[in-house]
């Protein structure tokens, strides 16, 4: 009796320990995987089981959307919980300043351990050069490289070693096996542990596919979406023959990653996330492929799956209400219990996480202060998402307005019609009240936010902060500071 006693009190004690134990966060990031491109999402073309199921078994934020849609904005914005307007870092190949409190470092604060894998991209000091330990914004276990789309022969910095090391065959299958590895070794830890797994593709280039993944789907065999005009249709099945593939291969990637979280018995103390940094026009709106930056939804909206401890029975939910990037730090702390700091401006979404309420509504806030690069020609822009619409304005006034669920293709702008005078009138007032809240009210020109922040970008056609100059030992580090008094 004793004995049973005995084993019945250390039973509990560890159901105990456990519930009182932070969750551990997974959190898987995609470069430019557009939100339309999964199976669950009612693409016709794309092959995306394991993540069908994930979804199956997560909250959906149907409507997530980029806070700006490119790779450096993007992931400043999701460490720092904050815009890129609060930051400067609004540019692709910046170096995230050194004084902006981060993901890793918050958790770290609360006993965390904290691991990084793959791509980074904030570093600003050459895409190939080492990211060093001082400047890794509190991940500690690092396998990782500025940034790399050469899957096949995908470069990384392991932890303290200036060695440039290479992964073992295609990079998305590579990194996680390493995410697997570094659960095994680590499950069983008294703290808890923060893993991002940062997968560089289905970011062009699409030729790099493995052959056998690209054999799906045949070039003829693409259905296109209806606002890709006709002559563009032949370019844009062959593109996406290659980022479908990526995209199958990625969810094979994933779905071994979320068969030994399964296996393990991690999924009763895990948050888990699955999303990207932004889309990919791929044709839609006579837009090239490779593009993003701009504000239709096939550039801006990016899938965001999130499972937790707390969603036992609320498995599946679709969220309407939108989410933008400054709302998933302050969130996953909520979720993890920890004290979101002052310095964070996005929202903590944590409640809707844990109680879906579908009929929740809320403006999200999306910009891009300055384009370049391709996109240089285009206007910058300020936007909200709600469940139901799209707004836009320029700092010329309002440039877009979609109805997104009776026009989901976006085909019919409704911006200054008659008809829709008051609903645009509301959405600015939204818009006006959201950009107010973050200093940005009457937003300006991109020559502004760059003199602001000491920002430069090449003449000519690059228009971009210079990253290639670093491989001739020329580059120039580029960091956001302020260094006059600007209102």
């Amino acid at each position: 009796m004793k004995q049973v006693l005995i084993s019945v009190i250390i039973c509990l004690s560890f159901i105990f320990s456990v519930k009182a134990k932070k969750p551990n966060v997974v959190y898987v990031l995609t470069d430019q995987w557009r939100a339309s491109a999964f199976g669950y999402a009612g693409d016709v073309n794309v092959q995306t089981p394991n993540i069908d199921k994930f979804a199956s078994e997560a909250v959906n934020f149907r409507n997530a959307v980029s806070v700006c849609p490119v790779c450096t904005p993007h992931r400043a914005s999701l460490m720092t919980g904050k815009y890129p307007t609060s930051t400067g870092m609004f540019l692709n190949d910046l170096s995230l300043p050194d004084n902006e409190l981060c993901m890793a470092e918050i958790f770290k604060s609360a006993g965390y351990s904290t691991a990084y894998l793959g791509k980074w991209h904030l570093d600003g000091h050459g895409r190939f050069n080492n990211v060093s330990p001082e400047r890794r914004q509190g991940f500690d276990y690092w396998k990782a490289l500025e940034c790399s789309h050469d899957y096949n022969h995908m470069a990384y910095y392991e932890n303290d070693s200036p060695e440039m090391k290479y992964w073992e065959g295609y990079s998305p299958f590579a990194i996680s096996r390493e995410a697997q590895n570094y659960i095994d070794e680590h499950i069983q830890d008294e703290n808890p542990f923060l893993l991002f797994v940062s997968i560089a593709a289905p970011h062009f280039p699409h030729t790099n596919a493995p052959e056998e993944y690209k054999a799906l789907y045949p070039e003829s065999e693409i259905k296109t979406a209806p606002n890709v005009p006709d002559e563009m249709v032949a370019r844009i099945q062959k593109e996406l023959n290659g980022y479908y593939a990526h995209c199958t291969a990625i969810d094979d990637a994933v779905g071994e990653l979320l068969d030994k979280m399964k296996e393990l018995g991690m999924m009763e103390n895990t948050v888990v996330v699955f999303t990207s940094d932004h889309g990919e026009m791929m044709g839609s709106h006579g837009v090239r492929p490779k593009s993003k930056q701009v504000a239709w939804d096939e550039s801006l909206r990016v899938p965001f799956l999130i499972k937790t401890p707390f969603n036992t029975e609320d498995k599946g939910d679709v969220i309407q209400a939108p989410i933008t990037t400054p709302d998933i730090l302050p969130t996953l702390l909520g979720l993890a219990n920890i004290d979101i700091p002052e310095t964070v401006e996005g929202g903590d979404l944590s409640w809707l996480v844990k109680s879906p309420d579908p009929a929740f509504d809320r403006p999200a806030l999306f910009m891009n202060v300055c384009p370049f690069g391709n996109e240089y020609h285009n206007d910058e822009y300020r936007g909200i998402r709600t469940k139901q619409y799209t707004y836009v304005c320029s700092p010329e006034g309002a440039i877009m307005l979609f109805d997104d669920i009776n026009d989901p293709d976006q085909l019919h702008n409704l911006v200054n019609k008659k008809e829709f005078a008051r609903l645009q009138k509301s959405l600015n007032k939204k818009l006006k009240a959201e950009l107010k809240k973050i200093g940005d009210k009457n937003f300006k020109n991109r020559e502004f936010y760059l003199d602001k922040w000491n920002l430069k970008l090449n003449g000519g056609n690059g228009r971009v902060v210079d990253y290639s100059g670093f491989r001739k030992g020329e580059g120039v580090v580029q960091s956001p500071s302020i260094s006059k008094q600007y209102n």
